[in-house]
């Protein structure tokens, strides 16, 4: 499409459905794979929303409890049909995910090994790897359109990396200069100028103001009115607030009085919604606390279950934090949360009992608080803070990229001997991905039978 041509045409309810289902099937690699799925598809192929708009919604759903890529979703989806749109766009994100889930949850406990499934894990760990390097770079050549905001990801690395400053701390220390950014340094921390579409000089280029190559118009553009359904209303929100608590109400009083208050469902929706509402970070930054309640207080799984479904987390599409649903069904299996007769539905049903709690907030913050974001759209006293948050994010990313790295390449640390084959798998993913423009599931397809063929036929190089 040419960067001067127009619009594309409305997007159909259905058409978004389709796209929805999709990506909650293709979604692996972790937020920033996710995110960066996202970036290409919605931003550059279909150009469904402008870059802009884009970065201003993920850098709302960086600051919040709870998944980022999944409330990005949600937050699209309701921008472009209302709350039906976000409840959608958001539930298709999370529910391929949870039968996968519980399908290789079942796996796992009723067969013990499963040789096939630990290499198709084994080959897909350093695609993965490779896709958060190349989300990495996809955003950063984005975001980090001047020095201030090659900065500020470059101490976000060194304080996450080297340091171990919380991301939350991160995310302050970030808006924080932002603030001050956008008083003494404007021109440092405004967003990038629009588009170009029409703009004098630039209309005839193919460059826009940040030397980036100027995309297509977009459904939702850079000077797209806010609909009617997105501005800001105080009875809108309230609404939204009341009807969320009462969801959470009913679901939460239906277990009490079925369970019990002491009963393992119950307990499982008390401790995942208290987890919900302190997620900043990712799911790596509430992994301990889900450890530690889940190993050692509630006795849901064991250690190694535990480092288990992070595998099969990391591992499966959806966020990272759906190992929640792993554990939620270990737990409710173990547990005969059902009888010693139905433990295959006492552990889905303890399953999707865990993801409801876990994701029921995400939901209430994007549509109580999506109106007040878009209304904040082009005004730098706020964009300032959140294009410093979205600079930080790209150092947070290249952490993460690290550490995959670092686990998957030195499986027994850093004194241990290098796995080669991991190594290998990685550099041609990363080809791929970066040469060939390789698309997520033939990548992670083709991996993953690496893998397989590795641990079948190589076993030495491991």
């Amino acid at each position: 499409m040419s960067p001067d041509a127009g619009p594309p045409a409305p997007v159909s309810f259905w058409t978004a459905f389709g796209f929805w289902f999709k990506l909650g099937c293709i979604s692996f690699g972790g937020p920033a794979g996710q995110i960066a799925i996202m970036h290409a598809e919605l931003v550059e192929r279909r150009r469904w929303i402008s870059e802009r708009r884009f970065l201003h919604a993920l850098n709302y759903c960086m600051v919040l409890p709870g998944p980022e890529a999944q409330q990005l979703a949600t937050y699209i989806g309701w921008l472009m049909h209302r709350s039906w749109g976000g409840i959608i766009a958001g539930g298709l994100f999370v529910l391929p995910s949870l039968f996968v889930l519980i399908a290789l949850s079942w796996v796992y406990l009723r067969f013990g090994d499963v040789p096939v499934i630990a290499g198709i894990f084994y080959g897909i760990k350093p695609a993965v790897t490779a896709l958060v390097v190349h989300a990495a770079f996809r955003l950063g050549s984005r975001a980090l359109r001047n020095r201030a905001m090659a900065a500020i990801a470059l101490a976000s690395f060194i304080a996450i990396f080297a340091f171990g400053v919380p991301f939350p701390a991160i995310v302050v220390a970030a808006a924080a200069i932002g603030i001050a950014g956008a008083r003494w340094a404007p021109a440092g921390f405004a967003p990038p100028a629009a588009s170009g579409h029409g703009a004098p000089g630039r209309a005839q280029g193919k460059l826009d103001d940040s030397g980036a190559a100027r995309l297509p118009p977009a459904v939702i553009d850079d000077d797209t009115p806010t609909p009617a359904h997105a501005r800001a209303s105080r009875g809108q929100m309230l609404r939204v607030l009341t009807i969320g608590i009462a969801l959470w109400g009913l679901a939460f009083g239906a277990l009490a009085a079925w369970a019990g208050p002491h009963g393992t469902l119950t307990q499982m929706a008390t401790f995942f919604s208290k987890a919900a509402l302190i997620t900043f970070g990712g799911a790596y930054a509430v992994l301990p606390y889900v450890y530690q309640a889940a190993v050692d207080q509630f006795q849901w799984v064991t250690a190694t279950q535990m480092i288990d479904g992070l595998a099969l987390g990391e591992s499966t599409p959806g966020p990272l934090i759906m190992v929640v649903a792993f554990v939620g069904f270990v737990g409710g299996w173990t547990h005969a949360v059902l009888g010693p007769d139905a433990v295959f539905v006492g552990g889905a049903v303890a399953a999707t009992v865990v993801t409801f709690f876990t994701f029921l907030p995400s939901f209430i913050f994007i549509l109580a608080g999506g109106p007040l974001i878009e209304a904040t759209h082009g005004r730098l006293a706020f964009t300032a803070p959140l294009s410093a948050i979205s600079a930080a994010v790209v150092g947070v990313i290249a952490t993460l990229a690290c550490f995959f790295a670092w686990h998957v390449f030195w499986p027994q640390g850093l004194g241990g001997h290098i796995d080669a084959v991991a190594v290998v798998i990685a550099l041609l993913a990363a080809i791929a991905l970066f040469r060939f423009k390789v698309g997520v599931v033939p990548l992670l397809a083709a991996c993953g039978a690496l893998g397989v063929m590795a641990t079948w036929a190589l076993p030495g190089l491991r």
